[in-house]
């Protein structure tokens, strides 16, 4: 008797549980209070309203309206995060997972066609065309979504849109094709006949050289690519004292409006910024007279990812994924750099970072450049992450006073200075051959960085990712005590290389 009532007692939770999920899956049970959605102008207001009160705005924190709304106006495409663990091969019932919330968005929106945008082969992370309300409210609810995010929401062309001033988030380091001729004060000149920016004699990189420079190391860039009219990061990378070391060129972004699109656009530059920051880590130490970069040995393996440097958009944000996770799976790469980044998170962007991360990467990100309009926000993402190290541009001869349009907070870990008194930042290669110019910002303190951390680990290429890292700190300005809005300062990069 006591059986037979226990099993009863079993039926009853099945049976209960089984009610509770048709009730959570049933459009019928799903009411909506507000049927239409916000505009960009009052999603962009509440944004800009949370950052300046919370310091950071996040979409998994926002209701399901506001979400729906931003998914709404942002070509009704959702980006979702699912499983325990953000990586497929740690979950064995991944393909299960996404077949429930297709089957579930399909239940809502009353369609079988055309919902699945993209399926990530290395994150669980799908695209998605949602439309109704009632589906953001269903899959925000199940217990195996991690994140459910606008995938299109365009943030800073709206800004741009209603007036405001918004500009690029690394605006003094963004889309430039221009050339400039350098002032004799702002480089030294090494043999063969290479100029060596002033920051090198500043952070002892000059002197560093006798130790290493970067030789058996590869540094992973994501950005706009590479110029292919500069020879010097192309068919001349083994020029003068640079040699026997590769560079290889990648594109992963898609060049449309439309988020269905498909057909990468190619490897190269259409911004110059991405060409700016691969000639700052490791351009050759050549013969020219043109700059060298701090780790003219190391190998590159860049990535044109996205069009500029705001994450702003479907293939920007999906590109800049796929480099993250590509490059972790490259065992040839120990560095990756990204001189871009978003306001606020973007779900599929962590997702990469982690990824990259877990497969033993030194992650660097800039801290963060902007105008007049982003100057209420600190340190931008992804370089908030614990997995990255957070870059920042400080002025000459300082370690705690940020460059003009420079970023800082809590979650910067190095400094580097780029910023003289005369206004010049850092002597680079141009987009075109041959020809020369200046960039700035945390872009540039960021890529320099990371030719730093090549010097350091070519030295030592045994060493682990946190073994390269705490020498660093070691050798920079404020350890072992991190001041609160610079981390460790500036490094004496010759003590990091002894």
């Amino acid at each position: 008797m006591k059986k037979n009532a226990f099993y009863l007692l079993i039926l009853f939770f099945v049976f209960t549980a089984c009610s509770r999920e048709d009730v959570q899956n049933n459009p019928g049970n799903i009411e909506v209070a507000q049927k239409d959605p916000l505009t960009a102008k009052q999603i962009n207001e509440k944004i800009n309203e949370t950052i300046k009160m919370k310091g950071r705005f996040s979409w998994k924190e926002s209701s399901d309206y506001f979400v729906w709304s931003a998914v709404f106006q942002g070509n009704k495409i959702a980006s979702i995060g699912f499983g325990s663990s953000f990586d497929r091969s740690l979950t064995p019932d991944n393909q299960a997972i996404e077949e429930e919330i297709l089957k579930v968005i399909e239940q809502y929106e009353g369609k079988t066609e055309r919902t699945l945008l993209s399926s990530d082969q290395y994150l669980n992370q799908i695209d998605v065309a949602i439309e109704k309300q009632e589906t953001v409210i269903a899959l925000r609810k199940m217990k195996n979504i991690r994140y459910l995010e606008p995938a299109d929401y365009r943030y800073f062309e709206n800004e741009q849109k209603f007036g405001a001033t918004a500009k690029s988030s690394g605006s003094s380091s963004g889309c430039g094709f221009e050339s400039t001729t350098l002032n004799a004060s702002d480089y030294t000149t090494v043999s063969p006949n290479a100029k060596a920016p002033w920051s090198f004699t500043k952070h002892n990189i000059i002197n560093a050289w006798s130790y290493s420079s970067g030789a058996g190391i590869t540094i992973g860039v994501i950005d706009s690519g590479v110029s292919p009219e500069q020879t010097l990061l192309g068919s001349s990378f083994n020029t003068g004292l640079s040699s026997g070391r590769t560079i290889s060129k990648k594109g992963v972004y898609v060049d449309s409006v439309w988020p269905w699109s498909t057909g990468y656009d190619g490897s190269a530059d259409k911004c110059g910024h991405g060409t700016s920051m691969a000639a700052a880590m490791a351009s050759p130490r050549n013969n020219l007279g043109q700059p060298v970069g701090v780790a003219y040995n190391a190998n590159l393996v860049t990535y044109r990812a996205a069009s500029n440097v705001v994450l702003d958009g479907y293939h920007e944000q999906n590109g800049v994924k796929i480099a993250f996770t590509e490059l972790g799976n490259n065992t040839s790469v120990k560095i990756i750099s990204m001189s871009m980044g978003h306001i606020f998170s973007v779900g599929k962007i962590e997702d990469g970072v982690k990824y990259a991360y877990s497969k033993g990467k030194l992650i660097f990100c800039a801290g963060g450049t902007s105008t007049s309009f982003t100057n209420f926000v600190g340190v931008i993402f992804p370089a908030w992450m614990s997995e990255t190290q957070a870059i920042t541009g400080v002025k000459e001869n300082t370690s705690n006073q940020k460059c003009d349009v420079c970023h800082s907070g809590a979650e910067i870990d190095f400094t580097y200075q780029m910023e003289r008194s005369s206004g010049n930042s850092i002597p680079v290669l141009s987009y075109y051959n041959g020809q020369t110019d200046y960039v700035g910002g945390s872009s540039v303190a960021t890529a320099s960085t990371a030719g730093i951390a090549a010097l350091v680990w070519a030295k030592n290429p045994s060493w682990t990712r946190d073994q390269v890292l705490n020498k660093m700190r070691q050798s920079a300005t404020y350890y072992p005590t991190p001041n609160s809005s610079y981390g460790y300062g500036n490094i004496n990069v010759l003590q990091a290389v002894q």
